[in-house]
């Protein structure tokens, strides 16, 4: 076989080489301004200046941060950002010599929503994104005893009573933003009275919904929040971990905090519809025997145009069967991206591209697709695939004497290896490589017109061959024998496409993904009456095609989630479920080479 020579010369996209080693460039640039080797964000923000100031200060000795959702759905985008915000805190502050820590804690209060599946979910995307947790898994269910002791310390003290309200009436009650609330008629209950109910609550005596445990706060304050919040509920309902044990289960509000104080979290790191939020929790922490006081600081969330993260709305989309599951590659979930071919890096890179801040954090997708195609351009290994194909007829072949050669799998890193690139008597082109009548500027192939071969030789198309329809079915070309490896004498070719030998290609199935929604904010689009519209009509019908492709046979044995760049198509990832190393591959295309959503 012939050596690979220099194609410097031929024109394999404008610029491609000089714009991969400038995105190379980059790439190690941003590696090299990261602290761990995760990639965690490490850049500084509002909050790292607090904790910062906090060790100096010696408030704090060391860090500790959680991760706390609730198991009523699966990871998505908005949760890949809030895993890299406190993970990254842990593993910057331990490169710094401090004693980081970083909890995973699950919020089980809701029990009819929760399962074991959504838990082990985001304990696989944690994982699968490089961080780890410290300890045991934990879980607020694991303090209910001491949830519930405290509650009876409340009404001990005064500060909680046994309600009966049914939710009109509190919502009456409460008033609004420009009413203020009015005393429950039960807010002066005696403690004893309401410690005998709470007690009876708890043993299972009272039906659902009929009674519930509320602090006694202000029912004047501007922040309804503070507005004798509930704060235990009667809810027969079984619960994923403790069974049919309680009747009453606390409210988020209440528990969360407390969590936070048991596990001795130093900064509670929350989005910012938590901010109003902050009173009660620091309220509830004040008023109970309790001898830490995480500081809770709120950050923007992430709100991703064309996706959405409502794990409520995702949950329809998998129940109307309008994606495949909670990991369909279309989905913003973690499996789902992940299942799509995105890379851990490509999401940490993301994810410090978001930014921390209290502004408003709208992020195009096209941002999340530049993050994964930035590091795959240096991870995944190259072929050749055709997904539209034309037959090509070498007529000039000559068995034994046209040769083949062999290729790079990635240009920039040697220690991937090589592969043989076949040639043989029949190849398939892609079909947008050929124009019978080009347009200005055309650089492909066309009748009477010359191009080169990807790692092979220059042919000329000299016959169209078309079906009954007029439909172009094979090109008859010649080779230009003395080309492989070498320009032509006397003449440029500016044109190369890429190729496969239909004697040694295998058939895959591959799926060409796109983005799920065609307008940019689905959940937030107003019909003329002013309401919201039904974000399921906004679902893209075109965002699952698949085709037969002809892949190098290179990629026979490729075990599941492996990852290529099939050369000026696209990053493409085998199924991780759906694909088995040595049968019939299945590819999922993970994201073209260049941004070509057109809005």
């Amino acid at each position: 076989m012939a050596g690979l020579q220099d194609e410097s010369s031929e024109t394999w996209g404008a610029g491609a080489e000089s714009g991969k080693i400038a995105a190379l460039h980059k790439i190690n640039a941003l590696r090299n301004s990261m602290t761990t080797e995760n990639n965690a964000p490490a850049a500084s923000n509002f909050i790292r200046n607090i904790i910062d100031a906090d060790l100096a200060s010696g408030k704090h000795q060391r860090t500790v941060t959680r991760f706390p959702p609730e198991p009523n759905g699966y990871a998505h985008i908005g949760h890949c950002k809030a895993i890299c915000i406190n993970f990254g805190i842990k593993e910057d502050y331990q490169a710094k010599g401090y004693a980081s820590e970083c909890n995973l804690r699950f919020d089980d209060t809701n029990p009819e929503k929760e399962s074991e599946e959504y838990a082990l979910a985001f304990k696989e995307d944690v994982r699968w994104l490089g961080f780890s947790w410290d300890g045991e898994v934990r879980w607020a269910s694991d303090y209910f005893d001491r949830l519930y002791a405290y509650a009876e310390e409340l009404i001990l003290a005064g500060k909680a009573f046994v309600c009966e309200l049914n939710a009109e009436e509190m919502r009456e009650y409460r008033g609004d933003f420009q009413k203020p609330g009015r005393n429950s008629p039960y807010r002066d209950r005696s403690v004893a009275e309401n410690l005998d109910l709470f007690r009876r609550m708890k043993a299972g005596e009272f039906e659902d919904g009929s009674k519930t445990l509320r602090l006694k706060i202000d029912m004047g304050s501007p922040n309804i929040n503070l507005r004798d919040p509930v704060f235990y509920r009667i809810r027969r309902a079984h619960h994923i971990r403790t069974g049919d044990k309680w009747c009453i289960y606390p409210m988020y509000d209440y528990t969360h905090c407390i969590s936070d104080a048991i596990e001795g979290v130093t900064h509670s790191l929350c989005s910012l519809e938590f901010e109003d939020h902050r009173p009660l929790y620091d309220w509830v922490l004040d008023n109970i025997s309790i001898d830490c006081h995480p500081q809770q600081i709120e950050f923007s969330r992430l709100e991703l145009l064309y996706a959405i993260t409502s794990k409520r709305k995702l949950n329809q989309l998998v129940v109307d069967g309008l994606v495949t599951g909670w990991d369909d590659p279309r989905m913003p979930t973690i499996s789902g991206m992940r299942r799509r071919g995105y890379s851990p890096a490509g999401l940490r890179l993301f994810a410090q591209r978001c930014g921390v801040s209290k502004s408003e954090n709208i992020i195009d997708y096209s941002v999340l697709e530049g993050a994964v195609r930035e590091m795959l351009e240096a991870e995944a290994p190259r072929v050749m695939a055709v997904l539209d194909p034309i037959k090509v007829t070498l007529t000039n072949f000559e068995a034994g004497v046209t040769s083949s050669r062999t290729a790079p799998f990635h240009p920039h890193h040697p220690e991937f290896g090589e592969r043989e690139v076949p040639i043989a008597p029949q190849l398939y082109i892609e079909r947008d490589d050929f124009a019978e009548v080009p347009p200005a500027g055309w650089q492909r192939l066309t009748l009477g017109s010359e191009v080169r071969l990807r790692y092979s030789y220059v042919i000329k198309c000299d016959e169209v061959i078309k079906d009954a329809a007029g439909n172009v079915v094979e090109l008859k070309c010649s080779i230009d024998p003395a080309t492989l490896g070498q320009n032509p004498v006397g003449r440029k070719v500016k044109g190369v496409i890429h190729w496969v030998s239909a004697e040694h290609a295998i058939e895959a199935d591959v799926r060409l993904y796109d983005r799920l929604f065609t307008v940019e904010r689905p959940d937030a689009v107003r019909g003329a009456d002013g309401q919201y519209e039904d974000f399921r009509q906004f679902v893209n019908p075109t965002s699952l095609r698949t085709v037969t492709g002809y892949i190098e046979a290179a990629v026979r044995d490729a075990a599941p989630e492996t990852r290529y760049q099939f050369e000026r198509l696209g990053y493409f990832v085998t199924d991780r479920y759906e694909h088995v190393a040595g049968g019939r591959p299945v590819f999922n295309r993970t994201v073209g080479l260049k941004d070509s959503w057109q809005k």
